[in-house]
């Protein structure tokens, strides 16, 4: 739980910086601090060492939010689908590999093996990416080039960010961080869509902490119960795969015509999918008695995740790191308290029904959150042209021939 709301306002704190100083210096940081402290809560003497290190784990994560704004850097609107969608996937399947490794590691080997081995892991991810993954960030490729030049003999080159005077001022510094929180207030579209992704992950989350009570019935062992999870990771893949249909009919249209799909084209498979979660939930909430077993429509958090992601990468570009960050906020902060209250939601909700009734709450407020959906497919044009940000992107799109293009102009607007 602690990690969780850490990892909500780390995300926040990070994106922003990664859009001032690059991408690779904030990720390779963020998974060395993250790595540290993996190390202290292995060796905790007591709980208190464990739940301080979750906390400045969460905290340091930059997680998905700089991933994502890297989308938005290698690929223009029209062309970066696939590539979210590959990265979505990654995002929501570590959520049950997690159960399934740790139900192992949980069976066979003592407590703070679970940290060394997320160390290991870790530790991997670091190195593969401080090797194998570059800069993607378009202003500080263009510093980079510009002072390479200068060095060369072209003396009257610069890029963006260097004719900027004080450009970590305190109140720089301040202007960076407010960004995301900004934009998660200011910003309907990632206030929104936000809140609904935020709201899935907890009823996600909640809905997990049924799992146990509900496999203990027919006497499933800790491995058993980890291992299923195993349908859930095919729900996403299939979900995954789902995906690939619109997103070759959306890139023919734009060869024909460019101009001729909004960013809101993107939510159009989640018209569909999105009432599944409602019919998934009761189905997992009356199917959980007796002999019948139904595993529930898990694939709604890829779909929901991948369809208002890309739709806000698509919306938003270059500042498309804090307005994800805004959804990580949201997602994070809202998981993590759902893991307080879960427990007692499933054991303390009724005397006969305390599996049933508690998921059909769950299935009547997933009906609920769905409704923000068809509200931005229709209405989304219209919201952002009130945002500064996002007529920010349209307008350099527009200078630059429907192409983004990376100028001073795009940092100070913001």
């Amino acid at each position: 739980m602690i990690f969780l709301v850490a990892y909500a306002f780390g995300s926040e704190l990070w994106a922003p910086w990664s859009e001032e100083l690059g991408r690779w210096p904030v990720l390779q940081l963020s998974l060395f601090l993250v790595n540290i402290w993996q190390i202290p809560c292995a060796l905790a003497p007591n709980f208190g060492t464990i739940v301080v290190g979750r906390f400045l784990g969460g905290l340091s994560s930059a997680g998905g939010s700089v991933t994502l704004g890297m989308i938005a850097d290698m690929w223009e609107a029209d062309d970066q689908q696939y590539a979210v969608a590959f990265i979505v996937l990654s995002s929501v399947g570590g959520s049950v590999v997690g159960p399934i490794v740790g139900a192992f590691i949980e069976a066979y080997l003592a407590w703070y093996w679970n940290f060394w081995v997320q160390l290991i892991f870790g530790a991997a991810v670091q190195a593969v990416h401080f090797f194998l993954v570059p800069e993607t960030r378009a202003t500080i490729i263009l510093d980079k080039e510009a002072k390479r030049r200068r060095k060369a003999g072209d003396t009257n080159i610069y890029g963006p960010d260097e004719l900027k005077e004080h450009r970590l001022s305190m109140r720089e510094v301040l202007r960076i961080w407010v960004r995301p929180f900004e934009m998660f207030v200011r910003e309907p579209i990632v206030l929104c869509l936000s809140l609904l992704s935020g709201f899935s992950d907890a009823l996600i989350f909640t809905f997990l902490e049924s799992y146990t009570p509900v496999f203990k019935q027919w006497n499933f062992s800790i491995v058993q119960t980890g291992l299923a999870f195993i349908p859930i990771v095919v729900g996403y893949f299939l979900a995954y795969f789902s995906f690939f249909p619109f997103i070759h009919r959306d890139r023919q249209i734009r060869r024909k015509n460019p101009d001729a799909l909004q960013p809101e084209a993107r939510l159009y498979w989640l018209l569909y999918t999105a009432p599944l979660e409602t019919i998934g939930l009761f189905g997992f909430a009356w199917t959980s008695l007796g002999h019948i077993k139904l595993t529930p429509i898990r694939a709604l958090k890829y779909c929901i995740y991948m369809a208002t992601i890309d739709y806000m990468i698509a919306a938003y570009g270059p500042y498309s790191a804090s307005a994800t960050g805004g959804n990580a906020l949201a997602r994070d902060f809202l998981a993590g308290v759902a893991a307080m209250y879960a427990s007692p939601f499933y054991k303390n909700l009724g005397q006969k029904y305390t599996l049933e009734y508690p998921t059909t709450i769950l299935a009547c407020l997933a009906f609920c959150v769905t409704i923000p959906i068809y509200i931005f497919y229709w209405k989304g044009p219209a919201i952002r042209e009130r945002s500064k940000f996002a007529q920010t992107l349209a307008s350099d799109r527009k200078a630059g021939g429907g192409h983004r293009v990376a100028t001073e102009k795009n940092k100070d607007d913001a």
